[in-house]
């Protein structure tokens, strides 16, 4: 039953609406309302938790990006592998240059074409910090068993190519 003393957000949330437009039917909501809230929950986790190393979390994005990658990367790489912008992809990587996590080169092909590559420094912020946000991962997911975490992956792994789909449409 959904009421507006519920603890959970999404559920006042969907009681308020109820209460004020009762023709809407606010069943998206159950899902997409949750995961756009632990989303929310989860990027200011990070950003908590990356303070520390003095770097955001769209910094760590870029810095994963390349850490990933078994080459460097064109700043357009960095920004099809992650959910940044170009220019802010261009801004980000200018300033973790000059802190010295990552190091800019010219294309040995096209000396037009910068590359950006993961230094030593930049690889240790990597590494030490990546396990404390999975850390915080593993928390929100704390008391769904291995199998329920699978059924999840899968189903929101429909959801999201829906997504995926409407964004090119």
């Amino acid at each position: 039953m959904i009421t507006e003393d519920d603890p959970d957000f999404v559920t006042r949330s969907r009681a308020k609406w109820k209460r004020a437009m009762p023709q809407i039917d606010t069943a998206p909501m159950e899902l997409l309302g949750r995961i756009n809230r632990i989303s929310a929950q989860s990027l200011t986790q990070q950003e908590r938790v990356l303070a520390s190393s003095g770097i955001s979390r769209s910094e760590f994005d870029v810095l994963c990006a390349l850490a990933r990658s078994e080459r460097p990367l064109r700043a357009s790489e960095v920004t099809s592998s992650t959910m940044l912008s170009g220019a802010a992809t261009t801004k980000l990587t200018a300033r973790l240059e000059s802190v010295g996590y990552i190091e800019r080169t010219r294309s040995d092909r096209d000396g037009r074409v910068v590359m950006l590559r993961l230094t030593d420094e930049g690889r240790d912020i990597v590494e030490e910090q990546l396990p404390i946000c999975l850390d915080q991962d593993r928390f929100f997911i704390d008391g769904l068993d291995a199998e329920e975490q699978t059924t999840l992956a899968e189903l929101l792994r429909k959801v999201s190519a829906n997504a995926e789909q409407a964004a090119r449409d």
